[in-house]
């Protein structure tokens, strides 16, 4: 648990000064003021320089000045109740406006609220116009309802605490899964049929200009209309077998935005809720790398069969006539070294095309990695502020 350095730090922790009130702590008040037979009820809260009323009884203000508080006697006492039995026979009030005003405040009995560490954020306390007195039951009566005080004002500052520390989680995530390089969500589908995200982060997709953001996390085909209309069918279909076997979804396809195509593949894992809804837990990733990898290596093969099989043909083929050739005369030798040249220019030629392609779809492809790699680490990065 953590130390405070001062009593207001610790009051302060709680978060609970000019906060709206609460029925279970208006009911202890209600239940003080019953059992004691006094009118006046509070649960004060006793800050730098005011004394604040958290739940209160018999009284319309909600705070009074410091100076003016009874419940500032017990901060130093957290063991002891603080009964006052008649304020005009103590020198500590004989000018105190709640005692000489219009609530004539005669008598007052306090317990105080402690907190884990020993500090005391003020009292829970009754008030009466007229002198009183009370037994020491009454008095350990108060201090137990004092300490159930306390106990709800723990667990709210706990709760307080959880929230918070959920709510710090929650925007750590939102970083983090705002900036990978894939689409991370969680899709329902209603027993109407109807399709809505439970969850969606858009990583570092970019939305086309024309689609609203919010329509988009409700209405997700809006989302799938993207697709290109060559692949829109087997995608639907794809989802609905996934619907129905329970199995896992997945479906590569294009999509264009702002006139730019690119792949993707979509896998997720469906789940069955009591309620005979599925909902899919999965992601989007882009593909348009590894699509045009394997169109390279396909393009490879091709070339190495046809393209260059060509010129080595013909190489092939002029040293055949060579080895047959018995008498070679000079004008002979230099017709068919005239033969090479040119299959070695045409093979040349082609090698550098070749070269030249395969290289610029190499960068294209590190490129893209690295500006993938690139957001990947801007996403830890965020992740931790």
């Amino acid at each position: 648990m953590k130390k405070y350095k001062n009593r207001v730090e610790d009051l302060l922790s709680y978060a609970i000064l000019d906060t709206d009130p609460e029925e279970e702590l208006n009911e202890i008040t209600e239940l003080v003021s019953l059992v004691f037979d006094m009118p006046i009820s509070l649960i004060t809260m006793v800050d730098k320089d005011r004394q604040w009323f958290k739940a209160r009884k018999g009284v319309h203000q909600q705070q009074t000045k410091r100076e003016y508080s009874f419940c500032k006697y017990t901060l130093t006492k957290p063991n002891e109740v603080l009964v006052i039995e008649d304020t005009y026979t103590d020198k500590r009030f004989a000018n105190n406006p709640t005692v000489t005003g219009p609530l004539n405040i005669r008598f007052y009995a306090g317990a105080p609220l402690v907190t884990p560490e020993g500090n005391v954020l003020g009292t829970l306390c009754v008030l009466d116009s007229k002198p009183r007195f009370i037994t020491e039951n009454q008095k350990k009566a108060l201090q137990i309802l004092a300490k159930k005080t306390m106990d709800f004002l723990n667990i709210r500052k706990l709760m307080l605490e959880q929230r918070n520390y959920i709510a710090k989680s929650a925007e750590n995530l939102i970083k983090l899964t705002d900036n990978i390089p894939s689409t991370i969500f969680q899709l329902r589908r209603r027993s109407n049929g109807e399709f809505i995200y439970d969850f969606l982060s858009l990583g570092d997709f970019k939305l086309p200009k024309n689609l609203d953001e919010d329509k988009k996390v409700l209405e997700p085909f809006d989302g799938f209309n993207l697709i290109h209309k060559d692949y829109q069918t087997k995608f639907k279909k794809a989802l609905e077998t996934s619907y129905k076997t329970l199995t896992t979804w997945y479906f590569e396809y294009k999509i264009e935005i702002d006139n730019v195509t690119k792949w993707y593949m979509v896998k997720a894992e469906p789940e069955r809720l009591p309620n005979n809804e599925v909902v899919w837990y999965g992601m989007y990733h882009e593909i348009s790398s590894h699509i045009a990898y394997e169109k390279t290596m396909e393009q490879i093969s091709f070339d190495i069969s046809h393209v260059l099989r060509k010129p080595v043909a013909n190489l092939m083929g002029l040293s055949a006539l060579i080895k047959e050739e018995q008498n070679l005369s000079e004008l002979d030798l230099k017709t068919y070294a005239e033969y090479i040249e040119i299959v070695s220019e045409e093979l040349n030629r082609f090698t550098k095309d070749l070269n030249s392609t395969y290289h610029n779809k190499w960068v294209n492809i590190v490129d893209y990695n690295l500006k993938r790699r690139n957001n990947i680490n801007t996403a830890i990065i965020n992740s931790q502020d």
